[in-house]
């Protein structure tokens, strides 16, 4: 079986692994990666918006079907 080459990202997280972070450390870079994947998905689903062109008065419409 062959190895694959490491990606970017799993070459930037075997960094991390190396330090010890405390617990508040930890807490903090899991917040800081939330809010990081978070933000590029509200950004895909604006793109979505923009192109189907929705308004709230869609999303009110989606509310309120049964």
């Amino acid at each position: 079986m062959e190895s694959q080459p490491l990606s970017n990202v799993q070459e930037e997280l075997l960094k991390l692994y190396s330090q010890n972070l405390s617990a508040d450390e930890l807490k903090e870079l899991k917040i800081v990666l939330g809010k990081y994947f978070a933000l590029k998905g509200v950004k895909e689903a604006d793109k979505i918006w923009d192109i189907k062109k929705y308004s709230n008065e869609t999303m009110e419409a989606w509310l309120n079907e049964e």
